[in-house]
């Protein structure tokens, strides 16, 4: 079974890392979920509430990381996935995840991005020229690092696929899935 990575921190969005937790399992793939450092998360829901003009944050479920990034092989897994939440604000300075990042890009695998998950690969600068969506608010951190923002909910930029929040969840992460699939059937062949 081929494993993919699922990047997370305190405060990562559960929707946002849930669902394509599940879809991976359902795919026939080990998500590993990789962290600062092994140990417990406490994840979060996000919602602009009627009549709010910032988002609201409440405690979510918690989540056991399975590596922590400064341990990564990249070369042992087929994709990466970066949740979103308050967490890329503050993992994208991690050296062993800007290492891990660069790899994924640097070798083509696919790639999922949601939400604020696009602080990390903008950071290790991995975005120039490259078409993602995000949530709007991160539409800055996506431009300044070169980047190319686009308002929909799946993005696709050859083994990029990215949503802007939760709530496009049905929308790109079955496409990466299948990139991930066409990758690992190719490799059966």
């Amino acid at each position: 079974m081929e494993k993919v990575l699922i990047v997370v921190g305190d405060a990562t969005e559960t929707l946002d890392t849930m669902y394509p937790y599940y879809r991976l399992v359902e795919a026939g793939f080990q998500p590993v979920v990789a962290a600062p450092e092994k140990r417990l998360y406490q994840m979060v829901l996000h919602e602009v509430k009627p009549g709010w003009t910032i988002t609201k944050e409440w405690e979510g479920y918690t989540i056991e990381a399975d590596i922590a990034f400064k341990d990564i092989v990249p070369e042992e897994y087929a994709g990466i996935m970066f949740s979103g939440g308050r967490a890329p604000e503050y993992i994208r300075y991690d050296e062993g995840l800007v290492r891990a990042t660069k790899h994924f890009f640097e070798t083509n695998k696919p790639i999922a991005s949601v939400c604020h998950g696009v602080e990390i690969p903008a950071y290790a600068d991995c975005v120039r020229g490259r078409k993602m969506a995000t949530v709007p608010k991160c539409q800055f951190d996506l431009e300044v690092c070169g980047g190319i923002y686009v308002n929909e909910p799946c993005v696709i930029d050859g083994n990029l696929i990215s949503g802007r929040t939760f709530h496009d969840n049905g929308h790109y992460v079955g496409p990466w899935i299948k990139l991930l699939e066409a990758a690992r059937d190719g490799k059966a062949n």
